[in-house]
């Protein structure tokens, strides 16, 4: 039994015996699942492209038709996955923090022990499901490589029969080293302002790590929910981290400002690669004209964006590893073998306030999925639709059109989406 006396000590102890396995990479938020819209909607539009390319060569036709369909069916199996995250969302918002808040109120732990071993084995579940569907996209990326692979060496083949290229695919040719050189800068700018947002972050968690020592408020919260927008909230309402917070903001600020540049970067290398896919397309047709296999380029930038969905995939996998520690914590260091004391009104009260604020970002992030996973069910369903037509039955000029109209939809995207809703932390200002 703790006595009053030692409250305060009690109550330090725990909140610093729990900062103490809070990740350095805690600064989750729902804004990474924002990545996996476009990358979702360019892979089959690219697909397309090279459907419409290199779909009159019967071979090669056959090659991308099967890679189109094996990454059709895997995008339903990704659906199928951030079903899950949905639903764990909403079981940890509707079932998890209920039990927690009744197991708190009267001082039954072992309902809050037995609630959380029952949100661990739903985390796991998804974990194993992110592992399993990564895997699958490795392997989906290897076989699009290898399909390249293919496609070039027909390509040499037919290349072989031509020992000199028009005029215009020489111009063309000239323009896309250019415009590959300044991609290539522009690329190198990204990962300048990666370094110094990766910088800026760790000064930003230190900050906040530094609140912990003194706050179990701060403590619980950091345990329930992942992101950091809701500890940032915590501190700017905390009365006695003024100098706290104001170093925050100011981090923040710096933050918001690396942020936007990169932003700016990375449109600048969305419009330079959409030049780059024009031009490809340019000396596509001049070569399907002349009879020669055009360059399987589309397929590349299809591997890019499987790989950037793979990389996603894995951050969500690491989100929910994550998730798992911090609940076992929280279990371990508040529930398990010591008892919830009926007297100490004031961590009540900082345990229920913490739970409230966490179902609120935990619908956020629930809605983040289900707003990902409808991206997948288009996918999976209708973005591949294409395949259904021979592309050798199209006249040239119907070729074309279908050309001009997938590359309408690509310019329609943004590094940030389409026309998805914004996805936010759900972070309110003071």
């Amino acid at each position: 039994m703790i006595n009053r006396g030692g409250q305060n000590v009690v109550l330090k102890e725990k909140a610093h015996s729990c900062a103490e396995v809070v990740p350095s990479e805690f600064s989750w938020s729902p804004e990474f699942l924002k990545k996996l819209l476009p990358s979702a909607e360019r892979t089959a539009l690219l697909y397309h492209l090279s459907y419409l390319c290199l779909g009159s060569f019967p071979k090669v036709e056959r090659l991308i038709r099967e890679r189109a369909l094996d990454t059709q069916l895997l995008f339903g199996s990704s659906e199928t996955v951030l079903l899950k995250c949905v639903g764990t969302s909403q079981n940890l918002v509707s079932s998890l923090f209920p039990m927690l808040m009744k197991a708190v109120e009267k001082n039954k732990p072992h309902l809050a022990v037995k609630y959380l071993e029952k949100a661990r084995a739903w985390i796991d579940d998804i974990i194993r499901a992110v592992d399993d569907i990564v895997k699958r996209y490795d392997h989906q990326n290897h076989s699009v490589a290898t399909c390249t692979s293919d496609v070039i060496q027909e390509q040499k083949e037919t290349e072989k029969q031509k020992t000199e290229f028009s005029e215009e695919v020489k111009s063309l040719k000239k323009a896309v080293e250019k415009l590959e050189e300044e991609l290539s800068k522009n690329a190198k700018n990204v990962e300048e302002i990666e370094v110094k947002i990766s910088v800026k972050n760790t000064e930003l968690q230190n900050c906040i790590k530094s609140v912990y020592s003194g706050s179990c408020g701060m403590d619980w919260l950091a345990a329930l929910v992942p992101f950091i927008g809701p500890l940032i909230k915590y501190i700017y309402d905390t009365a006695n981290a003024t100098d706290v917070a104001a170093q925050t903001r100011a981090l923040e600020a710096e933050l918001t400002r690396l942020t936007s540049e990169k932003s700016n970067l990375q449109n600048k290398e969305w419009t330079i690669q959409l030049k780059l896919t024009e031009l490809h397309l340019q000396m596509a047709n001049s070569k399907i004209q002349q009879g020669v296999i055009p360059s399987p380029v589309h397929l590349k930038d299809v591997q890019k964006y499987l790989s950037q969905i793979q990389q996603i995939l894995l951050e969500l996998q690491k989100f929910w590893q994550k998730v798992g520690a911090l609940l076992d914590t929280l279990k371990k260091k508040t529930f398990v073998n010591e008892d919830l004391i009926d007297e100490l009104d004031d961590m009540k009260d900082d345990f229920l306030r913490s739970i409230e604020i966490a179902g609120k970002y935990w619908k956020t992030f629930g809605g983040c999925c289900q707003s990902a996973q409808s991206v997948f069910s288009v996918q999976s369903k209708d973005a591949y639709k294409f395949l259904e037509i021979n592309p050798s039955s199209l006249s040239e000029d119907e070729r074309k059109e279908q050309c001009e109209s997938v590359m309408k939809k690509l310019k329609q995207i943004t590094p940030q989406g389409s026309s998805t809703p914004a996805i936010t932390e759900g972070r309110t200002e003071n």
